[in-house]
């Protein structure tokens, strides 16, 4: 199952919740409660480490948004060293210009079809 994703800025941002309510708050920012959202619980190493190389494979550079719907409480993890490994950073002036930040990254916009992660247990639902 392909995550889903949003493309902003020149990066591909992975679309991860904290929980099925940060999941809600998602969809109803969307106006969207009434699809089925079908999603996977992984933990976060395994997001950042295994997920985000896999997406990035699309050639373009990959971060994570966590919780997008939730505001200044979500949480930008952008694809720079130390956050992303290495060899999927960006790296060099402006690597960080891309990143969509707390002003932008909330809310309702156009993402992929593909499975919500979340943290927690590994098994899908």
């Amino acid at each position: 199952m392909a995550p889903l994703t949003v493309d902003m800025g020149g990066v591909r941002w992975i679309l991860a919740f904290t929980g099925e309510p940060a999941l809600a708050r998602f969809a109803a920012a969307r106006r969207e409660e009434d699809r089925k959202w079908p999603y996977r619980g992984v933990w976060g190493a395994a997001l950042l480490d295994a997920a985000v190389p896999t997406v990035a494979e699309s050639g373009m550079p990959c971060g994570v948004l966590v919780d997008a719907a939730d505001g200044a409480r979500g949480l930008v993890l952008p694809p720079v060293v130390g956050v992303v490994p290495e060899e999927v950073a960006v790296v060099g002036p402006g690597a960080l210009d891309s990143s969509p930040g707390p002003a932008t990254a909330p809310g309702p916009f156009d993402a992929s079809p593909g499975v919500a992660a979340g943290s927690g247990r590994q098994e899908e639902r």
